[in-house]
């Protein structure tokens, strides 16, 4: 609005609008009216501003789906060749199609991203996407093709029915992806890229939890030296040392100091002697030590050990070993953990060995929690890739289903199911919600169990329908065809039609359906 000149006003001016009449005859559409500005325009300019704020709200709460197209070739390629061919999207793009904020996400590189758990809060009063979980039948030397399927069914429904979809599945050791059975990216033309980021490195996950894991098996056993050459006197200023002539407890210890009942001995100052021999002295079984150290290589060598050889460990000398990095019980925490305090609960209640009594010794009566959870800050955060058609991918976790439950993490699902579900005040339907689909370990018999018994009951999720894998060779093999053996060629009852075989391996799939 702008104020002109009038002499015939009582205040010398008047009130008119902010272009001159004469501009209509060079624009197409005019706001406000030329000479004024009256209820109308008013109203009508509130109106485009409330316009606006929708529309940008509804730009900025739909996940824009923006396929990478494949060229197909025959025959069809290696895996290698195939992922080398396809030039992914920066991950910039993937953040923005997902409507990241920029303090959600933190890049690794150019393909790859780390994304915070903030977005769960943000989204909360989004509805859930459709979950689907993708599992097996029994497992073969050479795999069922469940990364595979899950890959291909998220890039059929993204790229192809263009519904909202976002795949989850575990991160790959180096042990297998360097050993006999290879990575797990997928297969042929349903693959997460890139590639070889996924099955080496990624954002270094697997190290971080070397690194931990590791630092509790070191402070086990320092414990255990320390207790054997040291007094009780020696054990408590070491443990709890005075700071200008004041001792105070940290967080861990008062964990402990109500662990062993004295709840209200919160100055340490004010322990008995025989509190005090409680409190530092774990008086650990060296012989019921239950942590092992890891190492994400297959190093047979490794596997059975003597630590301690060195003279200035004092003949404190004993038999361990090494087990794989994804084996290690601080993986299977970060898949079900909710949050970084309810890990940080979680990796306290860790048992590491047991008293020469019986009584469980923990990381938070070793002291290390929080070191531990330090260790593990970045590796909470689920990893964003996406497949060769450009669907979003988070990997993150890889626990096996043999020795833990085998599945991806709890905070990877949950803001996937955030990020395309539907809008608040929409219902979840085909059309308003996207897919999540996500992978369990090994067999049906086994890692969708755990995903049932283990998954949903820590995450409260439900899964909306089951995929069960099961290809032609394996039906075979479960019908009694010949040892299937990694390296070696394939028998021909494989690789011809061998009808009989294929009907007796369905008693296979028909209990894992059952089941």
């Amino acid at each position: 609005m702008n104020a002109k000149d009038d002499a015939t006003k009582k205040s010398g001016y008047r009130w008119v609008g902010d272009v001159e009449a004469e501009a209509v005859q060079r624009a197409s559409y005019m706001t406000p009216v030329p000479g004024g500005v009256g209820p109308m325009t008013v109203a009508m300019l509130l109106r485009n501003v409330v316009i606006s704020a929708k529309r940008h709200f509804d730009a900025s709460s739909r996940v824009k789906i923006v396929p990478n197209t494949l060229t197909l070739q025959e025959p069809v390629p290696s895996d290698i060749a195939i992922a080398s061919a396809q030039k992914p999207k920066p991950i910039a793009q993937v953040v923005s199609e997902l409507n990241l904020a920029h303090a959600e996400f933190e890049p690794y590189g150019k393909h790859t991203a780390k994304v915070t758990l903030d977005v769960i809060d943000r989204l909360k009063a989004n509805s859930n996407a459709h979950y689907v979980v993708v599992t097996g039948i029994s497992p073969t030397p050479l795999g069922e093709g469940k990364s595979t399927v899950t890959i291909g069914l998220t890039q059929a429904l993204y790229a192809h029915l263009k519904k909202p979809a976002f795949a989850c599945v575990r991160q790959p050791s180096q042990g297998p992806t360097f050993g006999i059975k290879g990575g797990a990216a997928g297969g042929g033309y349903s693959q997460v890229t890139p590639m070889t980021s996924m099955n080496l490195h990624l954002t270094g996950d697997i190290h971080a939890i070397t690194a931990a894991n590791n630092l509790v098996a070191a402070a086990v056993d320092a414990r255990c030296f320390h207790e054997a050459t040291q007094t009780d006197a020696q054990l408590f200023s070491r443990l709890c040392p005075a700071k200008k002539g004041v001792r105070t407890f940290s967080d861990v210890m008062l964990r402990r100091i109500r662990k062993l009942g004295i709840a209200d001995k919160t100055d340490p100052s004010t322990l008995t002697p025989e509190e005090i021999s409680q409190f530092v002295r774990l008086d650990i079984d060296r012989d019921a030590i239950m942590w092992r150290r890891v190492l994400d290589t297959n190093d047979r060598f490794l596997r059975e050990i003597t630590i301690g050889e060195a003279a200035t460990e004092r003949g404190m000398a004993r038999h361990t070993g090494f087990d794989i990095a994804v084996a290690s019980e601080i993986m299977a925490v970060l898949a079900l953990t909710t949050s970084l305090a309810d890990m940080r609960d979680r990796l306290g209640r860790m048992v590491v060995a047991l008293s020469k009594q019986g009584v469980p010794v923990t990381c938070d009566d070793i002291g290390v929690t929080g070191a531990l959870t330090v260790l593990m800050k970045d590796a909470i955060k689920p990893t964003l890739m996406q497949t060769l058609e450009g669907s979003p991918v988070f990997v993150h976790a890889g626990p096996f289903a043999n020795i833990a439950h085998g599945n991806s993490s709890i905070v990877a699902d949950r803001i996937a199911l955030k990020l395309v579900g539907a809008p608040p005040g929409e219902p979840t339907t085909p059309d308003s919600s996207g897919y999540v689909v996500t992978e369990a370990g090994f067999g049906a018999d086994i890692g969708f169990e755990k995903f049932v018994n283990i998954k949903c009951r820590a995450s409260g999720l439900v899964p909306d329908a089951a995929v069960i894998v099961a290809t032609v060779r394996a039906l075979k093999m479960h019908g009694g065809g010949p040892d299937v053996v990694p390296g070696k060629p394939l028998a021909d009852e494989y690789t011809q039609e061998n009808l009989a075989l294929l009907e007796k391996g369905f008693a296979n799939l028909r209990r894992h359906i059952e089941n």
